[in-house]
């Protein structure tokens, strides 16, 4: 696997874009703390967020206090992955804009 660093982060920002899988995140938050450029906030699930949950998804919700990880800006994502690798649940990938 590719050794990933803040250095890596050199991409054109808007290339790609972080999408957060709400059935598997625990809001532990490593993807917020080492993203160099903010691009996520933990917030408190949104109800048509939660709706969409499967069970599992809603109880590991409800367990973790019914927070999430946003990607609140995405256009500043710089591609570099930290967040991809920082999440113990796997629920961060990243999507080609469109």
């Amino acid at each position: 696997m590719k050794d990933i660093t803040r250095d890596n982060c050199k991409e054109t920002p808007g290339q790609l874009v972080p999408v957060v899988d709400f059935n598997k995140c625990e809001a532990k938050g490593p993807c917020i703390e080492e993203c160099p450029y903010n691009v996520f906030e933990m917030q408190t699930i949104a109800k048509e967020d939660h709706k969409k949950l499967g069970f599992l998804g809603k109880l590991k919700t409800r367990a973790h206090g019914n927070k999430k990880a946003y990607v609140v800006k995405p256009e500043q994502c710089h591609s570099c992955g930290i967040c991809v690798i920082t999440c113990p649940e796997k629920a961060i990938k990243l999507k080609k804009v469109s």
